[in-house]
């Protein structure tokens, strides 16, 4: 989207697919980088993104040193997982660092707010999807997961981790009597949670990645599974109303924010009335939620919002 805006883009990070790699950025890193290598790699740079390492305590000291070597610079820092939000972190006073050349951006409104009480001023950009994905291969995916044209299967596209609920989702998915397939692996510990709970399911459970994209796990399962507990934001609804799939989503926070826009989303803990629409599918409700996704959370708006965050800091592209 920046390079849409007209700017020229150069990727850091610790590990992946980037432009320039810094070690020390990394979660896991043995030692942060030293302040010399963030100034080179830097270096040119007109305005610094930085996605959540200045957020979330996952290396406190590369986000220290990264912090030091912005002071007085043009910078957003965008947040996903301030440590307030999480038990495990709530000591971790020193996040998000603060300067007055800075802006600051929340993917919610509850973040937002939370960050003002904290003498953080930030503005909300909902996070932006391709709201004209083309249908993925429903046929193949199933053939590949080895499902029957019959056989209705409700897919849980998270990484398998406590908050995600993975307990609900086998819950209803018996419900439903649906295979239940779980899309990410188990993380953070929860490996031996995860082998009871399915040694316990009492339907059919499939644990592994799509065989192709996830527009064709959406094309491929009948309904989606999203009872997290929390979520900095949550993509699955809106990718479930893009895709045109039911969707149960919990009561975390910020999808009780999201509700507020009007999306028709089922509850995890009322399986009959998601049962129903798997009996007779309500081509209303998808018009209606895929129409709400294409107004609140298109490209388009994202641009919008983008440009307007800009022009407000007196950064322009090129």
């Amino acid at each position: 989207m920046l390079e849409d805006l007209g700017w020229t883009v150069r990727t850091v990070a610790g590990d992946g697919p980037v432009d320039h790699l810094l070690d020390g950025l990394a979660v896991g890193a043995e030692a942060p980088p030293e302040a010399d290598a963030v100034d080179a790699s830097l270096a040119g740079a007109d305005l610094v993104v930085v996605e959540n390492l200045c957020t979330i305590p996952l290396n406190l000291p590369a986000a220290r040193v990264v912090a030091a070597c912005l002071r007085g610079r043009p910078a957003v820092l965008h947040h996903h997982d301030p440590p307030w939000q999480r038990p495990a972190w709530i000591d971790v006073t020193e996040l998000p660092p603060r300067d007055p050349a800075w802006r600051h951006v929340t993917i919610n409104r509850l973040t937002e707010a939370q960050m003002l009480d904290r003498g953080i001023e930030a503005t909300t950009i909902y996070n932006g999807f391709d709201v004209h994905e083309a249908p993925g291969d429903r046929a193949g995916t199933r053939a590949a997961l080895g499902v029957a044209e019959d056989e209705r299967l409700l897919v849980h596209p998270v990484r398998a981790i406590e908050r995600k609920d993975v307990p609900a989702a086998l819950a209803l998915a018996e419900a439903l009597g649906t295979t239940y397939w779980l899309v990410g692996p188990a993380e953070d510990g929860y490996e031996d949670d995860l082998q009871r709970l399915i040694a316990r399911a009492r339907g059919r459970v499939l644990h592994q990645p799509s065989p192709g994209s996830m527009a064709d796990a959406y094309a491929a399962c009948d309904a989606v599974a999203f009872p997290s507990t929390w979520e900095g934001f949550g993509n699955p609804p809106i990718e479930a109303a893009i895709h045109r799939r039911p969707v149960a989503v919990g009561t975390y926070p910020v999808a009780d924010e999201l509700r507020t826009l009007g999306f028709r989303w089922f509850d995890p803990a009322r399986p009959e009335a998601l049962a129903a629409e798997l009996r007779a599918r309500d081509e209303a409700l998808h018009d209606h939620n895929a129409e709400l996704a294409r107004a609140h959370f298109g490209l388009d708006r994202l641009r919008v919002d983008l440009q307007r965050l800009l022009d407000a800091a007196g950064w322009s592209g090129g």
